[in-house]
């Protein structure tokens, strides 16, 4: 299967498509100097495909380019920078203690 990510700035999401099929999303809104993610979605016909870290990886890889912090509201988001350590570093340490993420 090929995928790709693109950043949909325009609905405020970054998609996921596999063969050229929309595949689902991770939509998020501007805070200030961090990007909040809401909520991430993958449809069902893709589910267990290891598309949502793909979604992302990809999507904390481009707000760490444009040089944003990451407000991880969605619990995946939550979870997946709760394991990568160098996805975390990308919370701001005010958030960290506020979202339950360790804060070292």
């Amino acid at each position: 299967m090929e995928t790709r990510v693109e950043h949909n700035v325009e609905q405020k999401r970054f998609e996921i498509w596999a063969d050229n099929q929309l595949a689902g999303f991770a939509t998020y809104e501007n805070a200030d100097a961090n990007r909040a993610f809401v909520h991430t979605e993958v449809y069902s016909r893709y589910e267990g495909q290891g598309l949502a870290k793909i979604l992302i990886r990809s999507a904390l890889d481009s707000t760490r380019e444009v040089g944003l912090g990451v407000l991880p509201f969605c619990p995946f988001v939550h979870k997946f920078v709760t394991k990568e350590p160098e996805y975390l570093e990308l919370v701001p340490k005010w958030a960290r203690e506020r979202l339950g993420l360790p804060t070292a």
